[in-house]
């Protein structure tokens, strides 16, 4: 990474002199008649963007001419969702997980300090909220997504363990942030773990991701303030890749996250947030907040593959096809732990990876999790290099991840066919006010 903010660059391909523009983030939503709703919905909104013609495609003659093609399809929902920046909790928590996703993490500069934190999650939070609603910030001339709309874009950030030493505030760190146990299955690579700052972006376009992503960076060097630790790319199923809404595969072939906390259940912010009352938070600034754990697990897909469908569903616990629990019909068919076979064996093995990690089997304990797959090519061997970035949130990851990490530790028939070989663990603090940033109760204590 360069310290050259790209954003200050005095090229800009979008001059006035360009035949036909391309049209800024602003005027795609004002002309589409983006909601902002954040809800993540399929289909098509019936308002075209057009330069004056109502094709569904662009004129070919302008490409043949050297043109720039007119855009005039209609921005579907998918596009036009915006999820608010601002509020109680940060966002790309509890939103629906996107297609496209990077999780990096950032160190601060040698000699950078709260002063630097303060004025660089200031900075991160302004280009942060007016990325999210689908406007270009102020002196962006990449042009990466300028005509995208928000595309469910969300933006979270995160403190780790050795960011309150940097900034001079170990005495307010929680002890909910406390290094995570060693795990025995554990390979862990120390360069693609922990880091001072985290940040996660998730959208439904590509470029829209990136578009976040390298302004934030550019952010970072061009204030001095952190450098690149590691980066990681994720990806899911693409929104209306089905005919129904369906809960997504990894590259297992596996349905994740079935058993998943429900907004609706009644202790679901108990288990997936501090209190929102500074009152009863712990500490006070981390009102709202919630616990991210980070692990980049690689999955064997080459042994798992040669594996026999009835061998693969008894190391999950649920039939591959269906999602549905073994002994059951349907994905969302209770977990019975209790049933047996005419002979007396269990219907869902003993060490099968959905008995180990039951809220019924580890005390309640529960977590919220919002994964994607990675795929970052080939080892030598010819074997893929893929597998599952985990991310789980909680209250607190000694009631939550710890317990069920550990349990699977002892005995999960799928510890055979994967590797954690990064992991990481991130306050994440609740989310800014209006006017105000992420992390300002901390850093303005």
């Amino acid at each position: 990474m360069t310290n050259t903010d790209s954003r200050n660059s005095t090229s800009d391909n979008t001059s006035s002199t360009t035949p036909h523009r391309a049209l800024s983030r602003r005027r795609l939503l004002t002309t589409a008649g983006a909601t902002g709703s954040a809800g993540l919905a399929l289909g098509i909104t019936g308002v075209t963007i057009a330069n004056g013609t109502t094709s569904g495609s662009a004129d070919l003659t302008d490409l043949a001419d050297g043109g720039t093609p007119q855009h005039t399809d209609p921005l579907t929902s998918i596009g036009s969702t915006a999820v608010p920046f601002h509020g109680t909790h940060q966002p790309g928590i509890i939103d629906p997980a996107q297609t496209h996703a990077h999780l990096v993490a950032f160190d601060l500069t040698p000699g950078a300090g709260r002063h630097e934190a303060v004025t660089l999650l200031r900075r991160w939070s302004t280009t942060a909220a007016e990325l999210m609603a689908g406007r270009t910030p102020k002196d962006d001339h990449t042009g990466i997504a300028l005509d995208a709309g928000p595309s469910s874009l969300t933006i979270t950030f995160g403190f780790g363990h050795s960011f309150f030493d940097a900034t001079g505030l170990a005495h307010a760190r929680p002890t909910a942030l406390a290094p995570l146990p060693a795990f025995s299955a554990d390979a862990l690579d120390p360069h693609r773990s922990d880091g001072d700052l985290w940040v996660q972006i998730g959208a439904n376009d590509n470029l829209v991701a990136f578009h976040a992503l390298r302004l934030l960076q550019c952010d970072a060097g061009t204030l001095g303030a952190a450098h690149l630790r590691w980066h990681m790319t994720g990806f899911n199923r693409t929104p209306g890749a089905t005919a129904e809404p369906a809960t997504a595969r990894n590259l297992m072939g596996q349905i994740d996250g079935t058993n998943n906390p429900k907004p609706e259940e009644p202790d679901f912010d108990q288990r997936v947030f501090v209190p929102s009352d500074p009152t009863t938070a712990d500490p006070a600034w981390m009102a709202g907040g919630s616990y991210a754990v980070v692990r980049r697990i690689r999955m064997l897909l080459d042994d798992w593959e040669t594996q026999p469908l009835d061998i693969q569903e008894q190391v999950i616990g649920r039939h591959k096809s269906t999602g549905a629990p073994l002994g059951g019909a349907a994905e969302t068919d209770a977990v019975d732990l209790e049933a047996t076979h005419p002979d007396g064996t269990p219907v869902i093995p003993t060490n099968a990876h959905i008995r180990v990690t039951s809220p019924d089997t580890n005390d309640g304990a529960a977590m919220l999790r919002r994964p994607f797959s990675y795929h970052d090519g080939y080892h030598d061997d010819g074997s893929p290099d893929a597998g599952l970035l985990f991310i789980c949130w909680q209250a607190d990851p000694l009631h939550g991840f710890v317990p069920i990490q550990r349990k699977l530790d002892r005995g999960d028939a799928l510890s055979t066919f994967i590797r954690h070989e990064a992991s990481s663990l991130f306050a994440v603090p609740g989310g800014a006010a209006e006017g105000g940033y992420v992390g300002q109760r901390l850093l303005e204590a």
